[in-house]
């Protein structure tokens, strides 16, 4: 007989619940249940045959995958909920009119260009570490930066005990008081540039994603999401198999 069970967060994600990574929080919380029990990370589910639900909501595959852009303004978090009632992204999505969840994720004190899915494949290949899906950053820091410097981004850098990959950099504006860089990045380490300028001893002023992969933010307003184009999902899906 065939096995055609699946493990529960993949499910979830599936579903448009939360990506893997957040659905197994969900999970160890006890926030999940299937079939009315308690699960627990290692489950497996039979979508056909088993129940789930989240916090009492019972849950059920979208048809319809739905691939979105937002662009994040200051001061929202990159998750759809939070204990701490801080502002979420989900208040600017509630108008989608499906369940759909953020891709990665910006820190709080960046902006920019976050995408949304209840793809949980899709989803998975843009964020997985052997991905190596390509990020730019429009950077604005202070004072000014070191030929040296720039040379450290570039190369490598050991954050929180690991070498970063190397880094694109490159100088787009200097004023007397701040200097203007984008930064491309080829991993989705936690505040990589943030922690890459510290390390070095450069304050960051303003972080804000411009494009991942192919797919550019272009002239979106902030707080304001649109759905992707056919050619736009079809190119991201190709840089996240490269």
């Amino acid at each position: 007989m065939a096995d055609n069970t699946i493990r529960l967060q993949k499910y979830m994600a599936d579903c448009g619940i939360a990506s893997r990574r957040k659905s197994e929080e969900l999970i160890a919380a006890g926030k999940v249940k299937v079939n009315g029990e308690t699960a627990h990370i290692g489950d497996k589910v039979d979508p056909k045959r088993d129940q789930v639900t989240v916090e009492g909501r019972k849950v059920r595959q979208e048809k319809e995958m739905l691939y979105l852009m937002l662009h994040k303004p200051r001061g929202f978090i990159s998750t759809m909920s939070d204990e701490m009632d801080r502002k979420c992204v989900a208040e600017l999505v509630s108008d989608v009119g499906a369940r759909v969840y953020p891709v990665g994720r910006l820190d709080r004190d960046s902006e920019g260009l976050l995408l949304f899915t209840n793809d949980g494949a899709f989803a998975n290949n843009m964020t997985h570490p052997s991905r190596h899906v390509s990020k730019v950053y429009r950077v604005t820091i202070r004072p000014d930066i070191t030929e040296d410097q720039m040379a450290q981004m570039m190369a490598g850098m050991m954050i929180d005990g690991k070498k970063t990959l190397p880094a694109e950099v490159r100088v787009l504006q200097k004023y007397d008081d701040r200097t203007v860089l984008e930064v491309t990045l080829c991993e989705g380490r936690n505040r990589q540039i943030r922690k890459m300028c510290e390390a070095l001893g450069l304050e960051v002023a303003r972080l804000k994603r411009t494009a991942i992969g192919p797919v550019k933010l272009g002239m979106l307003q902030q707080g304001k999401w649109r759905e992707l184009t056919p050619q736009e999902v079809a190119a991201l899906k190709r840089a996240s198999r490269s």
